[in-house]
């Protein structure tokens, strides 16, 4: 049975609230705008199942839109057309061929448009085919709509619009229209746009890799700058075996008289001359004793600059004693100032190993030698030369470039026999020999032309004697001394200070009648060239002796009963006096490649405050701040064999004999009075005053080969001995030819070849 229809209202519609119609008055007006197609509204009307006002829905949605995007970009192209269109230009081939192709498709969808037909004919032809193809597409979607399957629409509607061939119709947007150019254009713009904010991101990362790197870069340069400035000589070299880094060996020979070497003692240390390059002499420091010459020498410091102005002083600021026969006092590092050459070396990278050199065990500035050998007075010779070698012998990561070794055998048989006896020279052909040793083995190691070899002594030696000696409590009040340093130079400090000038000039008009002694106050005449003044620790009073006099204190001897007994006095040999003096001369020879000399060559004479640099250099290594201004490489000034070139001990202009002090065994002691000692450029000159030179004269000297013979004329004045003075002496000095030749036998029974030890008369430690 048919249904009957619904009441209606007038003009047929239906008045139900289902109705489209009434369900929304605007959509009859809307939809009588855009179609009055009665059976597409029929059709719609009929519809009453989800799916289907789901469909009628979106389809409304969808013209609405339509709708809206017309009339937007109709208002966007009459606001061109007034004001000029913003819109960015096509290619102008590609609108030619769209054109082209548009006018093609209107050719084919269309018919022709004849002469006499107006533009508007074929607009309303237009918007005929568009309704007829948007009837015939919502005619499909409905029956798709009525059947469920409304899956295309909504994936068209998902993606945004519907092309070409679309259910909806040509109101979408076609590939070739405007609207696709223009998105087109925008989404190359946005890719250029997101290329442009990555490529600037990476710049940036990139810029600031590179600068990290730049940076980075710099640092290593500026390393290998300092690395090289500071060891401009580091090429290795082969002997064959291993790859060498510049080294250096230097050898200090304590109380190493220089005219020692004209003794024909020294075969080897004569080679080393001829075959190196070598001053006459070199000058050591004042005051001439060990511990501030070795230190000199470690640092390139005057000892007022350094602060180790003797063996022994006193310290006010520290309110301490500086002895040193007494390691665990001396060994401290707040008596060492300025940087040695074994700390300078270890901060710029190099490893050192040093051997018994005084101050080396007191870790200075924080730092202990790579290598150390503590003193030991009792150490055999042959010993020290296996200890070099050793070291020359480890592998090159372990090796050291600097190596030192200190030889106090000959000082302290020079304190012990005077540096004219028969047993000091036997000892200096023991230590020659050991340098013969070390040499040979640098030759079998092929090393000879590779490392460095630099001999040094700190000092000279003076012979003593009773008759020059002199008490000390017979010039000075000591109840009004508080200190007193040095030996045999003595230092004076008042326990009150207002009492120094009275001293001084008591002691000026007591030593009046002997010119071999010289009164100094600190701070006011002080020999400029002694360098002795700026530091607190050199006493404000001094009593400086000539060489080969004393000055002792009543608890060491009693002079004038000593004297009266004919007693000798001991040490028989010192130094400590003015370092100009030609018996406080030292030594210097050098051979290996940092010295490109020819052999035999001469240079200026010099002060050893100026081997610190020269040691520096030889190595590759920036020298810390010192007083010394020589610099590798050396200028000769001639040869050793020229005689023209030649240095001899400058003439006597006159001999004075001065009264000796009162003595039964006593003769009057000479004096050789000289001009001054020239010095090299950039020294000091000596003071036009004339100084006292030589009160010590060699005897002739027996061959080395040769064992000790005759008497010990140590005093070296000529003094005539009794016949039992020369018996006793034969006597003993048989006696130790016989046991020198025991101790050669032990030593190589022991495989030592060397039986003699450097151990001093006490054994103790290096003066």
């Amino acid at each position: 049975m048919p249904l009957q229809p619904l009441n209606t209202t007038a003009g047929g519609r239906n008045p139900s609230l289902l109705s489209p119609s009434d369900y929304d008055a605007d959509a009859v007006s809307i939809r009588s705008d855009q179609d009055t197609d009665s059976d597409d509204d029929e059709r719609q009307l009929r519809a009453r199942n989800s799916r289907e006002l789901r469909a009628h829905d979106r389809l409304v949605l969808m013209e609405e839109e339509e709708l809206d995007h017309l009339v937007t970009e109709t208002r966007k192209q009459k606001q061109g057309q007034r004001r000029g269109s913003g819109l960015p230009i096509p290619n102008p081939l590609r609108l030619l061929t769209r054109r082209l192709s548009d006018a093609s498709l209107s050719r084919s969808r269309s018919p022709s448009v004849h002469p006499g037909e107006s533009v508007e004919d074929l607009g309303v032809e237009k918007r005929r085919a568009r309704r007829q193809r948007r009837k015939t597409k919502r005619d499909r979607l409905l029956a798709d709509a009525h059947h469920g399957e409304d899956g295309e629409l909504m994936y068209e509607m998902e993606e945004g619009g519907m092309k070409d061939g679309s259910s909806t119709g040509d109101s979408s947007d076609r590939d070739d229209s405007d609207e696709v150019d223009r998105k087109h254009l925008l989404h190359i713009t946005e890719a250029k746009m997101k290329r442009k904010r990555s490529c600037r991101r990476w710049l940036l990362l990139y810029a600031i890799i590179g600068v990290a790197f730049a940076i980075l870069a710099l640092l290593a340069w500026k390393l290998s700058l300092e690395r090289k400035s500071a060891r401009p000589s580091q090429k290795l070299v082969s002997n064959g075996t291993a790859l060498f880094a510049p080294t250096t060996i230097i050898i200090s020979l304590d109380g190493f008289r220089a005219d020692f070497l004209d003794r024909r003692l020294t075969p080897r240390l004569t080679a080393l001359v001829k075959d190196g390059v070598s001053p006459l002499y070199m000058l050591p420091s004042f005051p001439s004793v060990t511990f501030p010459n070795h230190y000199t020498i470690a640092t390139g410091l005057y000892p007022e600059s350094h602060g180790i102005v003797g063996n022994n002083f006193w310290d006010p600021a520290l309110e301490e004693d500086f002895s040193y026969t007494e390691a665990s006092l001396s060994m401290d590092q707040k008596w060492w100032g300025g940087e040695p050459f074994w700390v300078t070396a270890q901060n710029q990278g190099l490893k050192t190993a040093i051997h018994m050199w005084p101050g080396s065990e007191a870790h200075i500035l924080d730092m202990d030698p790579t290598y150390l050998d503590k003193y030991n007075g009792k150490e055999m010779l042959n010993r020290k030369v296996d200890r070099v070698l050793e070291w020359l012998d480890m592998p090159d990561a372990d090796r050291p470039q600097l190596i030192a070794a200190y030889v106090p055998n000959i000082d302290s048989d020079g304190h012990r026999y005077g540096p004219n006896s028969t047993e000091i020279q036997f000892t200096i052909q023991k230590v020659d020999k050991m340098l013969d040793n070390m040499f040979k083995g640098l030759e079998e190691r092929n090393l000879t032309d590779l490392v460095n070899v630099i001999v040094v002594s700190d000092h000279g030696m003076a012979t003593t004697d009773i008759s020059r000696v002199v008490q000390l409590e017979d010039l000075v009040d000591l109840d009004k001394i508080a200190h007193t340093d040095g030996w045999p130079l003595i230092g004076l400090r008042p326990k009150n200070d207002d009492d120094l000038l009275d001293i001084h000039q008591s002691i000026v008009e007591k030593t009046r009648g002997n010119p071999n002694l010289n009164v100094y106050l600190r701070d006011v005449d002080m020999p400029k060239r002694y360098h002795f003044s700026k530091s607190e620790r050199i006493a404000p009073l001094w009593i400086v002796p000539k060489a080969g006099w004393a000055v002792v204190t009543m608890d060491v001897m009693n002079v004038n009963e000593s004297r009266a007994r004919g007693d000798v006095y001991r040490p028989r040999g010192l130094h400590g006096y003015d370092h100009h003096h030609p018996l406080m001369r030292a030594i210097f020879i050098a051979r290996g490649p940092a010295f490109p000399h020819q052999p035999n060559s001469k240079i200026d004479v010099f002060q050893n405050v100026e081997v610190y640099n020269l040691l520096c250099d030889s190595v590759g290594i920036t020298p810390a701040l010192n007083n010394g201004t020589l610099r590798l490489p050396l200028k000769p000034v001639g040869f050793h064999d020229d005689p023209s070139a030649s240095e001899l001990d400058p003439p006597s202009n006159a001999v004075e004999t001065y009264p000796a002090p009162s003595s039964p065994t006593s003769e009057p002691t000479k004096a050789i009075l000289v001009n001054p000692i020239s010095t090299t450029s950039g020294l000091e000159a000596a003071p036009p005053p004339t100084i006292t030179v030589g009160v010590d004269q060699p005897e002739a000297q027996p061959q080395p080969t040769q064992p000790p013979s005759g008497a010990d004329d140590s005093n070296g004045d000529g003094d005539e001995s009794s016949a039992v003075d020369k018996v006793e002496s034969s006597v003993k000095d048989f006696w130790d030819w016989f046991t020198g030749k025991v101790n050669n036998w032990w030593g190589k029974v022991t495989g030592h070849s060397d039986g003699e030890s450097g151990a001093g008369e006490d054994g103790g430690s290096p003066e």
